[in-house]
């Protein structure tokens, strides 16, 4: 039996009911609760994330190094440019722009309050990978 087991990832922001529909919506998922300072949510596959209201929560700067990476998320995607558009639709923007040739197996994200997140494309069997 594991000592833990995971809870809910839970991010300060000064509106956490417009990050947690930002997240909802990125992870389709559903609310599951809703007090005066916080609210929670379910993706579609699980995961669990919650929104923390503090109104002196000073927003992430990554990459600049002040009030930098406070929390930093990883997302797994199939589709990169499908996934981009939903997020720049839903309030997100673009962190990081490679230039080169190609497509690439991550990008970098911000959610509407300024946390950063990346997309990576699943690695394929012989990569393996931290999921």
């Amino acid at each position: 039996m594991a000592l833990v087991e995971a809870g809910v990832l839970v991010l300060d922001c000064t509106e956490p009911e417009k990050l947690a529909a930002f997240y909802k919506e990125l992870l389709d998922g559903e609310q599951t609760d809703v007090t005066v300072d916080q609210v929670g949510i379910r993706g579609a596959e699980g995961t669990r994330m919650a929104f923390r209201r503090d109104v002196n929560a000073p927003p992430p700067t990554w990459p600049r190094p002040e009030n930098s990476l406070q929390v930093h998320l990883e997302f797994v995607v199939e589709d990169l440019d499908e996934a981009e558009r939903r997020i720049i639709g839903l309030g997100g923007r673009p962190l990081e722009t490679r230039d080169g040739p190609g497509p690439f197996a991550e990008r970098g994200y911000a959610d509407p309050a300024g946390h950063s997140f990346t997309l990576r494309r699943p690695p394929t069997t012989a990569e393996g990978g931290p999921f």
